[in-house]
């Protein structure tokens, strides 16, 4: 990933003193080793446990990051990941072999979330990133040239431009390729020298870049999408591939739902959580019986929409119902503020999709008891 050439000082609360421009204001999003970087020194700091080569802290201190917990002096590590402990353990364990770490799961299971988080806790930077989409080109695994250079002295070592994965094996950090089945299969395969021989050649030069200690790669895919090209069987072999599931009950998937948006709307000064909960628990309960096709009884059987539903979505359904409470309500949550965009998530297709959400309102919403009000604000906004 390419920055702007500026030079920002970030404070471990993740705000920074300088934008790209040079004017003065807060990073909207700061990277993961910025916002948690007090629980990464902290974890540092009590961590006695054998690390791999660059790692800066043990496995068990990067599952611990993740996971969450309480350091012997009172540090409070928040989770970044609820979920099964086994699945984290697996991951880490992965990048401290010669294999790299494919996550899989389907769309809002919060394997980018995850990705940058492993990242920067093993090597302290997350932005060694290749983002994936159909028009990625070899370059932006491989290398490109500054072609000013290029021209002016011819190939050289200067004028060569490394990808993030080159970087990343030369300085033996974690690399982290984004949606890697949306980028096509030619480019895709790139990896496979890199990651089995640890090597990146470099014919125009005669030269190679070796990977040192410490290089891994963490890549993500889901296979639920349009636009995916499958992975071919030689570079899937490079990978473990470990799956994140949806969250297993509803009380987990309200808890991981409240906690994001509380982090969202810190930093944009919406509401407090809490105050909303009884509407994140609907919006997590409509999710969840939609994409299951059943109702949490098991008495009544539904038609599936044909988007995912994700704990994503539902994150940003409450982000935005927050903030509409925010401006143009009184600050609490309520199920006017998340009915447009629970629509929105919903009804992805006008035409199938209406008639799925319209038959769940009728059959299953309007007879809820304590949803009356719920049912109104969607009825409106769906008439």
């Amino acid at each position: 990933m390419t920055l702007p050439e500026t030079t920002t000082d970030t404070t471990a609360s993740g705000t920074a003193d300088t934008t790209a421009d040079g004017t003065g204001g807060e990073v909207l999003r700061p990277h993961a080793e910025d916002a948690f970087g007090h629980e990464l020194a902290a974890l540092a700091a009590a961590d006695d446990r054998p690390r791999p080569t660059r790692w800066r802290l043990s496995p068990w201190a990067v599952a611990t990051y993740l996971l969450g917990g309480t350091l012997p002096d009172g540090t409070v590590i928040t989770p970044k990941y609820v979920g099964p402990r086994r699945i984290v353990e697996v991951a880490v364990t992965t990048l401290a072999t010669d294999r790299a770490l494919l996550l899989l799961g389907v769309p809002g299971t919060a394997k980018t979330w995850v990705s940058e988080h492993l990242a920067a806790a093993v090597s302290g930077d997350s932005t060694l990133l290749v983002q994936g989409t159909a028009g990625t080109p070899e370059e932006a695994i491989r290398y490109g040239w500054n072609y000013a250079r290029l021209l002016a002295h011819g190939p050289s070592r200067d004028a060569l431009v490394p990808s993030p994965v080159m970087r990343a094996m030369a300085q033996g950090m974690t690399a982290r390729v984004e949606e890697l089945t949306r980028i096509p299969a030619d480019v895709q395969d790139t990896l496979i020298t890199v990651l089995s021989e640890k090597t990146l050649p470099i014919p125009e030069l005669g030269q190679e870049v070796q990977a040192v200690g410490g290089f891994n790669l963490i890549a993500t895919a889901n296979d639920r999408d349009r636009g995916v090209n499958e992975l071919s069987s030689a570079l899937r072999r490079r990978f473990n591939t470990v799956v994140l599931p949806l969250p297993a009950t509803p009380e987990a998937e309200v808890d991981i739902v409240a906690r994001r948006v509380d982090q969202i709307g810190r930093s944009l000064d919406l509401p407090a959580v809490p105050e909303g909960v009884d509407e994140i628990r609907r919006v997590v309960t409509v999710f969840r019986e939609l994409r299951d096709g059943v109702t949490t009884d098991g008495r009544t059987k539904l038609k599936s929409p044909s988007g995912t539903l994700s704990t994503a979505e539902a994150i940003s359904v409450v982000t935005g119902g927050l903030a509409l409470a925010s401006h143009f309500g009184d600050g609490v949550l309520r199920s006017a503020d998340i009915a447009a965009g629970l629509l929105g998530a919903v009804v992805r297709d006008p035409a199938a999709d209406r008639v799925v959400w319209q038959e769940y309102l009728e059959t299953v919403v309007r007879e809820r008891d304590g949803w009356k009000d719920f049912y109104r604000a969607c009825r409106e906004v769906t008439a």
